[in-house]
């Protein structure tokens, strides 16, 4: 009786063990913090930037961010069809004022008509020309999950096909899922911005290239407050410059559409559909 009883509490002992390792193991997997940033190559990616929007871009001192290396800056203008930031105007300027090369992004929203949101876009640049191809940010955080696979083709579709019809040049930036779900194979004729925290930043068999490529949430900055998204340009200085020529000033000033006076009364900040800003991409 003695031997068995000893038998079971050793085993008792060993079950209890195990549970405890798994426990452990399993916490520390759950408290580790999510991959937020990839250092990259500074000698390999010489051209950096920034994108920001209301979220992270108060009071930035634009010229402490220059004086950094920092050459670019992507704002966030617009999303879904009546929702503008309210600190694009503010960070334009700014970032305008110190030499900065600016661009504007729209949160594409999945249940809002592509060319409603195109005419948003538009109308909150008029008299804000740029030096960057317009961002189209599509991706699945904060979008609804019940719209149909053929309907967010179709609308995003429209608003590409609006803003290259007034002259505009587009660039889509998204995350893996993104691009695996939506772009891939759909919109391959058009400049990618990728947010990825793997280097490289994009394994495609297809053997996809890209323009631009997010690969930190959690940069900082002398002069900027929080947390940034870093960015990086795939190619030189010389391209980098080369690819803004192509982007002319004149044409990307003062265009609208036909009904873009409707929209004049939305006002800075007005909430999006879903009630609030959408912020920041996941990269998977």
């Amino acid at each position: 009786m003695t031997a068995a009883k000893n038998k079971v509490m050793f085993a008792a002992d060993i079950a209890f063990l195990l549970v405890a390792i798994l426990m452990l193991w399993g916490w520390e997997i759950y408290s580790r913090p999510a991959v937020r940033g990839v250092e990259i190559s500074q000698e390999r990616y010489p051209v950096r930037g920034i994108d920001i929007s209301a979220h992270n871009g108060l009071g930035i001192d634009f010229e402490k961010v220059a004086s950094q290396g920092i050459r670019f800056v992507y704002i966030k203008a617009t999303e879904g069809e009546t929702f503008r930031d309210s600190l694009f105007v503010r960070n334009y300027w700014g970032a305008q004022r110190f030499g900065l090369k600016v661009g504007a992004y729209h949160y594409f929203r999945f249940d809002c008509d592509g060319v409603a949101q195109a005419r948003n876009l538009l109308n909150a640049l008029v008299e804000h020309p740029l030096d960057l191809p317009l961002a189209i940010d599509v991706e699945h955080w904060a979008n609804p999950e019940n719209v149909s696979e053929e309907l967010i083709l179709k609308r995003l579709s429209d608003m590409i096909a609006t803003l290259q019809n007034l002259g505009y040049h587009v660039i889509i930036y998204t995350n893996k899922k993104g691009y695996n779900n939506i772009i891939r194979g759909n919109f391959d004729n058009l400049p990618l911005w990728i947010c990825s925290f793997t280097d490289p930043p994009l394994e495609d068999e297809d053997g996809r290239s890209w323009h631009l490529w997010q690969h930190s949430h959690i940069g900082h900055l002398e002069g900027a407050k929080g947390c940034l998204d870093f960015n990086a340009f795939n190619g030189t200085l010389e391209e980098f410059e080369q690819w803004c020529s192509e982007v002319s000033p004149e044409s990307q000033t003062n265009q609208t559409v036909k009904e873009s006076q409707e929209d004049q009364s939305n006002q800075d900040g007005q909430s999006s559909p879903n009630g609030q800003e959408s912020q920041t991409a996941e990269s998977n």
